[in-house]
């Protein structure tokens, strides 16, 4: 219902910029449709009066009585409303309810989706950690936000490409550390003595990564030099095992990429070396003091940043540059995300000024940042994992609470607030638990099914849905009337977490009309029939809700 309030105050303000009475900016404004924070201002209300105000330099309840002097009339409006300063309410008969339970049933699991992507190819690429060791928490969180944002943008229409970027170039000091550090647990495990690089990995995985080689290669490497070109050949012989574990990791929290991406590919085809000299001949790049600099204050950021060193070495900006014109030169991406680590924040602004300086508008390139997960124990914070030396592997968090609890937890909260995750909490089969409580809600639509099954009861009917007409009836109905406005507003707004807070409130909804309607009456047949319809409806959204997080929806707990 939120998109079909939307597309009508679209069409009104088109009207109204035909007819002259606003102006041309008004017909790109964006427009939202909210639930009122006050049962009496009706059942949807938009502020978009207020944003054109400005615009239109008129007041806002002016521009509120030009939109609705151009509403189109729908069956389902009876009212549309100004309140001060400037909103437009709307009041809705009661048929769209009881239409959206109808559509519910009819549509089945595509209830929800919505064309407004329009076929637009977006990549999102997300996690992207580096290959020197197995997924730790603090570069997990960007896993379940990324896939639930992907799957957002194909339930509305887009054709999404998921793609994990691997950061094996030469550049990549972590890789030359976690290379010596391999090198020096293999030569230990050959009975030579070897330190680890300063800042070595100490995690017992390493020691194990020596071993294996050891064991499969003997003393073949045992007189390679502990320096940077040791290092990038022993990081060249754990390599694939280390993208096996982080394959593994992903497929451990249910995310499946499209694509695997290798940086070093960038090097091998000269994509890095000629977006350089592209940049130079643009007159976007210059040299200085030996260096190859990006003019990069001159697109947006605060200053100009190297591309490559004095040693001839390309910086991480070449090779994100030439990454990015990949992506949309060669693969015709319409719109790409990067979904980035908190560490990653002062790096935006030169990445973006690097792809305006190559071309690509602005609006196109979306980087949006997460924040940290810190892990509780009743709690308190749990300590760092021995095996991974100096961090806490997700894997150890999927394996004791479950994939379910890790995504439904991880995304919890807005992308860009700190998350608190209680492992205590995640474990508990209770309704305290909100995974637990959300799954046990889908279950008991099955279980209700199940029982009138059973009894003999006619199955659900859509004839006489005018007979739900308990408060919590309409209620829960209400949840499944905005359920496709839920997917459309959270894709827009790039807010997975908008899907776990309405999964909880509608859970609660559906609990307190169980608790207060009778569903099975044998006394009468016609509103059992329509309570049963709306069981399963409520069934259904929380299952395609479920299927958006990655979650699953069990029929029985």
């Amino acid at each position: 219902m939120k998109e079909r309030l939307r597309r009508l105050l679209v069409e009104a303000i088109a009207a109204a910029v035909k007819e002259g009475q606003l102006p041309g900016d008004a017909a790109g404004v964006e427009v939202y449709v909210e639930r009122p924070p006050r049962s009496e201002m009706g059942d949807f209300s938009a502020s978009v009066a207020m944003g054109l105000a400005k615009v239109a330099r008129r007041p806002p309840i002016q521009v509120a009585e030009i939109i609705l002097s151009h509403l189109p009339s729908d069956p389902v409006v009876e009212a549309a409303e100004i309140a001060p300063p400037g909103y437009i309410n709307f009041r809705l008969g009661p048929r769209w309810l009881t239409d959206a339970v109808a559509e519910c049933l009819t549509r089945g699991s595509d209830y929800g989706r919505s064309d407004w992507g329009a076929g637009r190819r977006v990549q999102v690429e997300f996690v992207s950690a580096n290959p020197v060791g197995p997924i730790h928490i603090g570069n997990a969180r960007g896993g379940p936000y990324g896939d639930v944002l992907a799957s957002l943008l194909e339930a509305t229409g887009h054709h999404v490409t998921r793609e994990y970027y691997i950061n094996d170039g030469p550049e990549n000091t972590q890789i030359v550390v976690f290379g010596g550090s391999v090198q020096a647990r293999y030569l230990q495990a050959l009975g030579v003595e070897a330190a680890l690089p300063e800042g070595g990995y100490q995690g017992e995985y390493v020691t194990e990564l020596g071993q294996a080689l050891a064991a499969e290669h003997g003393d073949r490497y045992r007189n390679v030099p502990q320096d940077e070109a040791g290092a990038l050949l022993f990081f060249g012989l754990v390599r694939d095992r280390m993208i096996q574990v982080l394959q593994e990791d992903c497929d451990a929290l249910g995310i499946s990429f499209d694509v695997w991406f290798s940086e070093q590919g960038l090097y091998d085809s000269g994509a890095v070396e000629a977006v350089v000299k592209k940049l130079m001949d643009l007159g976007a790049a210059y040299e200085r003091d030996g260096a190859v600099w990006l003019r990069s204050s001159a697109y947006g950021d605060d200053e100009d940043r190297v591309l490559v060193r004095q040693s001839g070495g390309p910086t991480y900006l070449a090779s994100d540059a030439a990454y990015g014109l990949n992506k949309f030169l060669e693969r015709g991406f319409d719109h790409v995300i990067y979904v980035w680590g908190p560490d990653h924040g002062g790096y935006v602004a030169r990445l973006k000024a690097a792809l305006a300086a190559l071309g690509v508008e602005p609006e196109r390139v979306e980087i949006i940042i997460y924040q940290i997960v810190r892990i509780l124990r009743g709690g308190e914070p749990v300590r760092m994992s021995k095996r991974a030396g100096n961090a806490i592997w997700l894997r150890d968090i999927i394996e004791e609470a479950g994939r379910d609890a890790v995504r439904f937890f991880f995304l919890l909260r807005s992308v860009d607030a700190h998350l608190d995750f209680d492992l205590e909490l995640a474990t508990r089969q209770s309704e305290e638990n909100p995974v637990y409580y959300v799954q046990y809600a889908h279950a008991r639509t099955y279980g209700i099914q199940k029982e009138a099954a059973a009894r003999g009861f006619p199955g659900p009917s859509t004839e006489r849905l005018e007979l739900l007409s308990h408060p919590a009836e309409r209620d829960l109905m209400r949840y499944i009337a905005d359920y496709p406005g839920l997917v459309s507003d959270a894709a827009r707004q790039r807010a997975p977490h908008r899907l776990t807070h309405f999964a909880l409130e509608m859970a609660r909804a559906f609990h307190q009309f169980y608790d207060r309607c009778r569903v099975l009456d044998p006394a009468n047949e016609e509103l059992s029939a329509a309570r049963l319809a709306l069981v399963v409806a409520t069934g259904q959204v929380l299952r395609n809700l479920l299927g958006l997080l990655g979650v699953s929806a069990p029929e029985r707990m």
